[in-house]
């Protein structure tokens, strides 16, 4: 690989992504294309500073706009831009699709016409919605039930119909993300759980627990994107990825955030509607491949992890929910102050005062 381009590498994934490619392909030039609405939501790294993005050049480029003569001389795509969870795919539902679905479409199709082998697309275990007592393999029915997750399902569609030999497709269909990113973000189930545990010294459910989430490590997600473009067929792949033993009902995972922050108490709501979004997944091909090869770290490592990474930052505090933290709370408040359009694109001058100050707290 010499020339690896990373779309939306600077959300909370992306700088994780970039340090593992960065030791995977030494040789290769890295290449960041965002269009920067988050670029302010750091921890405790400078912005600027180059252990953030880890990328050798930045393009402010919106995903919609790549042409095949910018991906001219490039061997790899690792497609992280998107409209990231369900908040935002609610109120922002139009441009989802727009985004996730025809954009993402849209940077293969670019790809493939500029000679490009190899073309990484991060997925989603969520568009397998409610499964029930099922656990989901590859071959199981896909039913998203979220704007988001519809999203996701129909690039899937739209990349297996442009792969072909000498331009291989993966989607990794992702389990729900946590751990420790420079880039953080805490409206993400366990993420959330710590960050309250440390902020309010509780943590209080809004659910019953039981509902089943599958969870993955961003460092886990990084190792299977190294995979994923050094896999050597061409043709498309759909992989679930994560492992077996991290399924987990929600209270299983606040009493693991409990036990690693000081025994604080946990509250259930038992009176809460079902949620349906519960659904456990079969990650034995994903082992299969040694996707994962190398990576053991238990959930309560990842909870450690990201609990030093949380009490090093100097902007958490009780009120994380609405800050930079947030994906929602930031694409609200710039849309609402007419920084961005109901497109989700930016207004030039309006982005360039977002990021010299007057970005949300």
């Amino acid at each position: 690989m010499r020339r690896i381009v990373i779309t939306g590498n600077q959300g909370y994934v992306g700088p994780v992504v970039a340090r593992r490619l960065r030791a995977r392909f030494p040789a290769a030039r890295l290449i960041g294309v965002d269009i920067g609405l988050f670029a302010d939501c750091t921890t405790s790294v400078r912005i600027g500073h180059p252990e953030l993005d880890g990328v050798d050049e930045q393009w402010r480029k919106d995903i919609r706009d790549v042409t095949p003569e910018d991906l001219e001389d490039v061997d790899g795509i690792v497609h992280l831009a998107a409209v990231s969870n369900d908040p935002m795919g609610h109120a922002f539902e139009a441009a989802t699709h727009e985004i996730n679905h025809r954009g993402t479409v849209h940077v293969a199709r670019a790809a493939a016409a500029a000679g490009v082998r190899r073309f990484v697309f991060a997925s989603s275990c969520s568009v397998y919605g409610s499964a029930g007592n099922r656990s989901c393999s590859e071959e199981s029915e896909i039913a998203p039930l979220t704007a988001y997750a519809a999203s996701k399902a129909a690039a899937e569609r739209g990349l297996a119909q442009i792969a072909r030999s000498d331009f291989g497709v993966t989607a990794l269909r992702f389990a729900t993300a946590c751990g420790a990113s420079p880039r953080v973000r805490l409206d993400l189930v366990l993420n959330d759980f710590v960050a309250t545990a440390l902020t309010a010294k509780r943590i209080d459910l809004l659910s019953d627990g039981t509902p089943w989430r599958p969870l993955i490590d961003v460092g886990d997600m990084a190792q299977a994107v190294a995979w994923a473009l050094a896999r050597p067929d061409g043709g498309y792949l759909a992989l679930n990825v994560g492992k077996d033993d991290w399924n987990f009902q929600v209270k299983d995972l606040a009493q693991m955030v409990s036990s690693v922050c000081g025994d604080v108490p946990i509250s259930l709501n038992r009176s809460a509607a079902p949620d349906p979004r519960t659904y456990t997944v079969d990650f034995g091909r994903c082992e299969a491949n040694t996707v994962l090869r190398g990576r053991s770290a238990s959930l309560r490592t990842t909870v450690e992890n990201l609990q030093r990474s949380l009490r090093r930052s100097r902007h958490l505090d009780a009120n994380f929910r609405r800050s930079r933290f947030s994906r929602m709370h930031v694409l609200s408040q710039l849309h609402a102050h007419g920084r961005v359009d109901s497109a989700l694109r930016p207004r030039p001058a309006s982005i360039a005062l977002f990021h010299l100050g007057g970005g949300v707290a």
